[in-house]
């Protein structure tokens, strides 16, 4: 198996999309033909005491997550009340 040196430009394009869109490891690794454990890798080497790319990526999941929860219970909300 041939290895392939990744350009420092382009990783910092990955773990941007990565902490920034969040987009999942695993999306980025398919989209860019490298595997998910370089990536971790990567992030791991960036970390400098600071939350991690990977939390950040995850809380900002949940927080999406959660702002759709809350949408859908306002809208419930409202629906109840007009029936009043």
């Amino acid at each position: 198996m041939k290895k392939y040196r990744i350009a420092p430009e382009v990783r910092e394009q990955i773990i941007s999309r990565i902490k920034n869109e969040g987009v999942t490891v695993q999306q980025a690794a398919k989209d860019h033909g490298v595997s998910e454990q370089t990536i971790y890798n990567w992030i791991g080497a960036k970390t400098d005491g600071g939350p991690s790319v990977m939390e950040i990526a995850k809380l900002r999941k949940e927080n999406d997550e959660l702002l759709k929860l809350v949408g859908l219970l306002t809208l419930k909300l409202n629906e109840s009340q007009k029936k009043k």
